[in-house]
């Protein structure tokens, strides 16, 4: 059965659509055309997408051709058919935009029905061969990476939009971030975006029924990564479940390769249905004994919960032989190895501020290199030249010790070395 959307800008134009059809399609509100498909589903009441779009060009066609070219790059398998009663004049534009078909507003009703007919079963067949030649591959579902610490202020954002910008050098437009920060996200900012929709956008309505819609609310970051950002006011965490977090982290799985989420502070319902739904943990703490201890605290708390994901990455940030601490009092405390250990850098606080990632300005900075490394964990074809963890770390002890070198002592630390942190 073909399914049929009508978008008119004139009320006549859209009932002669609807009786010629039948009745058999779905139109909208007769007025300006919306700005892009997503604007388009989301005033749309059905639970998949049409087949065809009905859109009518009227006096001025720019606005119906505008769309109809974001509808054929977005939603390819959907067939776009104009009304315009100036078909020889924007029929080669039309063509350029993907338009399957143009109808005369005052053709009779069995023209339309066999022009929309057509491109129905054009579009049906279009999308019985893209299931056909995915269908034998059975892709496995894309890898969920959730970047978790137990308070904030460490440096956990920093830490997921550099790393879904690494990831998306590697796996252009295959690669989305999620911030679910549901009251106070800053992914938006740290990414320098002013996004259209937001995270309660692509839990409700079409784009939380089907993948094609879904891609339509994402924010396109000038990395080629996608964005969903989190919601513009803290009062929308109220209505936002953990079983909803759960279906979109599912859904973007399955159409991308890599999938970041930024999450809030804490083991909040949203944090844990992300860890639920993740095949790999980023955990962020600070080199100081509050943040270790925290973090100790969540590890033993996901262990209780049996909350194991496939694998695991410690990232220690803000990291400083002035801290008080080594290195082995942070292990003994968490009771786990460091992985990862971002030093302190005069350049991260101006990517913040300026909202471009390090990894996509590309700074020279140790902690650039350190990011690197961390991407190349779930990357490992990231370009560029490779080290073992066990050089990293020798050369990481050696910065540190340079450090020490040039700086005076102080006479008074909160820990002597060798010190162990106890929980």
């Amino acid at each position: 059965m073909s399914r049929i959307a009508v978008a008119t800008t004139t009320v006549d134009v859209g009932k002669h659509l609807v009786r010629a059809m039948d009745g058999a399609c779905q139109a909208l509100p007769s007025g300006p055309l919306p700005a892009n498909p997503a604007a388009f589903f989301a005033q749309l009441d059905v639970s998949v997408p049409p087949d065809v779009i009905v859109l009518e060009a009227g006096t001025d066609p720019g606005p119906a051709l505008d769309l109809a070219a974001q509808f054929d790059q977005q939603c390819p398998t959907i067939r776009v058919v104009l009304v315009s009663d100036h078909g020889l004049e924007i029929g080669l534009a039309a063509m350029r935009a993907g338009v399957r078909d143009i109808i005369h507003p005052a053709a009779d009703g069995s023209e339309m029905r066999a022009i929309l007919d057509r491109a129905s079963e054009a579009a049906q067949a279009l999308e019985s061969e893209v299931l056909d030649a995915v269908a034998p591959t059975s892709a496995p579902a894309g890898r969920v990476i959730s970047v978790v610490s137990p308070k904030g202020g460490v440096g956990k954002t920093t830490v997921a939009t550099n790393l879904a910008v690494g990831l998306a050098r590697t796996a252009r437009h295959s690669t989305v971030l999620v911030d679910l920060d549901v009251q106070f996200g800053d992914v938006g900012s740290a990414l320098h975006l002013d996004p259209e929709y937001s995270l309660p956008d692509t839990l409700r309505g079409p784009a939380s029924r089907d993948t094609m819609v879904l891609k339509t609310f994402l924010t396109l970051h000038e990395t080629g990564l996608y964005v969903i950002c989190g919601p513009r006011s803290p009062a929308a965490a109220d209505s936002i479940t953990g079983s909803e977090i759960s279906h979109l982290l599912q859904m973007l799985a399955s159409e991308f390769q890599y999938v970041v989420v930024d999450t809030a502070p804490g083991l909040s319902e949203h944090v844990l249905a992300a860890m639920d739904q993740s095949n790999d943990l980023v955990l962020v703490t600070s080199m100081d004994v509050p943040g270790v201890r925290d973090l100790r605290k969540e590890l033993d708390a996901l262990a209780d919960l049996n909350m194991v994901a496939d694998s695991r990455c410690v990232v220690l940030n803000f990291t400083s032989t002035r801290s008080g601490l080594t290195m082995a009092d942070v292990e003994a405390t968490l009771g786990t190895a460091v992985d990862l250990a971002l030093p302190r850098s005069k350049a991260a606080p101006a990517s913040v501020n300026q909202g471009v990632p390090m990894l996509q300005s590309g700074v020279r900075d140790p902690m650039t290199a350190e990011l690197r490394r961390l991407v190349a964990r779930f990357a490992p074809d990231l370009p560029g030249r490779r080290i073992s963890k066990r050089a990293a770390r020798k050369a990481q002890a050696a910065a540190l010790q340079r450090e020490a070198e040039h700086r005076p002592r102080r006479a008074l630390t909160p820990f002597q070395p060798g010190t162990r942190v106890v929980a």
